[in-house]
């Protein structure tokens, strides 16, 4: 006979630390103090102006002007522009009330 009809409990017990506490292997998040972005911009106007973004969007960057390389600011503006998900309104159940009104359960009225 097998041990599963006479054994009670776990054979290997669960480690605690799965279960509650800390995530140690959390990734930082970009933009902010433990991980800034680092973005490279041609003059000293422009690092003002992408200052000013970065501080709008309460994000952390390391700005640095250099003249000699393109501009690269595609951290930033990954952040900014990330795509949103989308959302869809909730379908009235058959004898739920018809939303136009008119009284009678949604599948006599619209529903058909």
């Amino acid at each position: 006979m097998s041990d599963k009809f006479f054994f009670k409990g776990r054979k290997t017990p669960k480690p605690k630390h799965e279960s509650f506490g800390y995530n140690t292997k959390r990734a930082a998040k970009p933009g902010t103090e433990a991980l800034p972005l680092q973005l490279i911009v041609a003059d000293e106007t422009r690092k003002l102006e992408v200052a000013a973004i970065v501080a709008e969007h309460q994000l952390f960057a390391n700005i640095e002007v250099n003249a000699d390389v393109a501009e690269d600011i595609l951290e930033l503006e990954g952040l900014l522009n990330k795509p949103k998900t989308t959302t869809f309104e909730k379908k009235p159940n058959r004898n739920e009330p018809c939303a136009c009104g008119s009284g009678q359960k949604f599948k006599k009225c619209c529903g058909k």
